[in-house]
């Protein structure tokens, strides 16, 4: 390990930076990221709730009408609506009109995909 010989103090760190390259380095990396975290955070938000990870699933395996994923979340219809339409609003579900009934299924196939591996991650830690 090599230290610079010049030690940059930070008013916001109290600690003397001994990597200043490696920071410079991070820290423009986070810069050019510093758009999308905004979005990133807010998909992660939308993903961070049970029931909205059950009706992607649920999806992913078949299109379902309002009323059946309501079942299969034992959910009440304006509940399971008010899920349906965060998501979709994200554009991750396809909605379709047959007369009264509305459908709904994932339109969102690399969603799915990371959602299989994270779940492959977690199952790997638990065993």
């Amino acid at each position: 390990m090599t230290v610079s010989s010049k030690v940059i103090v930070s008013p916001v760190c109290n600690v003397n930076c001994f990597e200043q390259e490696k920071v410079a380095a991070i820290k423009a990396a986070l810069a050019r990221e510093e758009q999308s975290l905004p979005d990133l955070a807010e998909l992660y938000k939308l993903l961070g709730n049970a029931t909205r990870l059950k009706i992607l699933l649920a999806l992913a395996q078949s299109e379902l009408c309002v009323c059946d994923v309501a079942h299969v979340l034992e959910l009440t219809v304006a509940a399971t609506s008010h899920q349906l339409k965060l998501l979709r609003g994200r554009g991750w579900l396809a909605m379709r009109n047959d007369g009264k009934m509305v459908y709904y299924r994932l339109h969102n196939e690399g969603l799915l995909k990371a959602l299989r591996g994270d779940l492959r991650v977690l199952e790997e830690r638990l065993a």
